[in-house]
């Protein structure tokens, strides 16, 4: 997500929940960076179960970048392969990582076998090419058993370049305290969530129906997912830029008037006046993601028993549309001296179903697997901050409901940079988010151009 400094509230850290993949929105849909369909995208042969058997068992050492406390995952890893030693390092959060990464691949040394990056990251590295496809090593053969847009986001045609870690499906959180006191409807459209907000408004206009922060792209473009607007088309160099587009003017054209009008507020979220909102009740909801439950109970703590979860509202009655914010992922570089025992690596820290549980339960990442997604060690606890509430069923529901076809920029650092000068500052300023999007666009695609890409849109 953006980069600010880590603000801890009674033990919880805006990163220790959200740098995993709330570095920026989620998911990088990779199909179109080798051919509009993919196609030509074609799997090196692959390679054998004999010599993957073998590669597995002489004594290695790995080095593993990630920003996420998993060494008991990896001491799971080495227990199943004794001869292979992993050396975990955590390189920085998310961008300080990458920058990193980027100097050791340039240099072409010094770079991790094995790498955690973003979902919304994923895209740029690439197109450069620094990444191992993984399919000859049998990760192709996982397609099924993850949810069907987060492959989407990793792989492009016969090819796979990492395995999905985390994930961030959109729902509702709101104040059932504020939602009762001032006779409110949970809305199942948006249409209803706007009438809500103005007759909350109108009884306390020192309540937001929610928050729409001036300082966070992501949570933006996850909003964007879900109401079908696709900001960026990606097939190699060829990129198309909309984030202008008559889907994101809808989306624009929605939120000016509630902010203009102060039903919405426009807050900076993840610092100190943010989270003390959170917890007095400033923000009647928190449209989020799967990973924000469990981050609330933290972070607003005081206001346990008060909050309640609900899928997100719909463009049009009766749709079950969801949008995704944050996610991550493991990849392997093409510097590493041993492709078989870190593809191993990237696949059990995220595939085995005990350690994908370990990740979803211990260290509360979003799971992405099917069979965690299910599992009721998983979906079956009760939360007494959401009133008894399975959350974690409930957002694993949600996750189905995410599309496919989503796309990342191939410079998505620049677009976080560029949304906070444009369509933050309209926010911020209460001035029209339809202009500010045309600012947007124009930004970006004087960017892209200059980096050698060949823009439309």
């Amino acid at each position: 997500m953006n980069s600010q400094p880590a603000i801890t509230t009674n033990g919880w850290s805006r990163r220790s929940f959200l740098a995993a993949g709330a570095m920026a929105t989620a998911g990088t849909a990779l199909t179109a960076c080798s051919g509009s369909d993919g196609s030509s995208a074609k799997a090196a042969k692959p390679v054998s179960s004999a010599s993957m058997a073998a590669a597995l068992k002489k004594p290695t050492e790995l080095t593993f970048w990630t920003w996420i406390d998993l060494k008991k995952q990896v001491a799971m890893f080495e227990e199943k392969y004794p001869n292979i030693k992993v050396k975990i390092v955590n390189a920085g959060q998310s961008a300080d990582e990458y920058k990193k990464l980027r100097t050791a691949l340039k240099a072409g040394q010094g770079a991790p076998d094995v790498v955690q990056i973003g979902l919304d990251t994923l895209g740029a590295f690439v197109i450069t090419k620094d990444l191992l496809d993984l399919a000859p090593y049998g990760v192709a053969d996982l397609k099924d058993d993850y949810v069907a847009w987060t492959w989407k986001q990793v792989s492009a045609g016969d090819k796979v370049y990492a395995l999905p870690q985390d994930t961030g499906p959109m729902g509702m959180l709101y104040r059932k305290d504020v939602f009762d006191h001032y006779g409110l409807k949970v809305p199942k459209t948006w249409e209803e969530f706007a009438e809500q907000g103005r007759k909350l408004h109108a009884a306390n206009p020192h309540i937001s129906m929610t928050n729409l922060p001036d300082n966070d792209s992501p949570n933006l473009l996850g909003l964007a997912w879900q109401a079908g607007a696709r900001p960026f088309k990606v097939n190699g160099t060829n990129v198309t830029i909309g984030v202008n587009s008559a889907k994101m003017k809808q989306l624009a054209d929605f939120w000016s008037p509630l902010v203009q009008q102060g039903i919405v507020s426009a807050d900076p979220d993840f610092n100190n006046d943010w989270y003390a909102g959170l917890t007095k009740g400033t923000y009647a909801t928190w449209v989020t993601a799967g990973w924000a439950p469990l981050f609330l109970e933290g972070a607003a703590a005081k206001s346990s028993g008060k909050w309640r979860v609900a899928p997100i509202p719909q463009w049009s009655d009766g749709q079950s549309v969801s949008g995704n914010w944050g996610g991550s992922t493991n990849a392997v570089t093409v510097q590493t001296k041993h492709p078989e025992a870190a593809a191993a690596l990237a696949m059990f820290i995220n595939h085995d179903k005990k350690s994908s549980l370990s990740l979803a339960n211990d260290l509360s990442l979003f799971p992405p697997l099917q069979s965690t997604l299910s599992n009721p060690e998983f979906t079956g606890r009760a939360s007494d901050f959401f009133g008894g509430q399975k959350v974690n069923q409930l957002f694993s529901e949600y996750s189905q409901m995410v599309s496919p076809d989503f796309q990342w920029s191939p410079f998505n650092d620049y677009v976080t940079n560029s949304y906070n000068t444009t369509f933050g500052t309209a926010l911020n300023r209460k001035t029209s988010l339809s202009d500010a999007l045309n600012a947007w666009q124009t930004d970006l695609t004087t960017y892209a151009r200059k980096q050698g890409f060949k823009v439309t849109g």
